[in-house]
């Protein structure tokens, strides 16, 4: 069974860049039957496709956030990371990581609890 759980700071100041961390159990994540997700809900807001990682390291990102957005992995560590860079109060949102089966979609997978993140000086 896969299991995943967020960490990262839960407040972060405009400009700066945010990190968080994706713990993968129960699972590789050099496996081929996953991508590994990053999904965010601002408040009062849909969830948005953020990007994810092949089983090959290759990556993927939603064109809105290419230019900011960077996801990287830890093998010895089963570890997937999100990087967000010159973060603004709108990217104040509740941030998931999901074992998914495709791509650019924001529905299925197995999904962890979520970590919020403000942006705020």
């Amino acid at each position: 069974q896969v299991r995943l759980q967020e960490s990262g700071p839960g407040l972060v100041k405009p400009s700066q860049t945010l990190s968080l961390t994706c713990a993968v159990a129960g699972e590789s994540i050099t496996t081929n039957f996953y991508y590994w997700s990053w999904v965010r809900q601002a408040p009062e807001k849909g969830l948005e496709w953020m990007g994810a990682i092949a089983f090959g390291g290759k990556t993927y990102f939603t064109p809105s956030l290419a230019s900011r957005i960077a996801i990287t992995r830890d093998t010895s560590k089963n570890l997937i990371t999100l990087q967000l860079t010159s973060v603004t109060p709108e990217d104040s949102a509740v941030y998931y990581c999901a074992a998914q089966r495709r791509s650019y979609t924001t529905t299925g997978g197995i999904w962890g609890q979520g970590t919020q993140v403000t942006v705020s000086s």
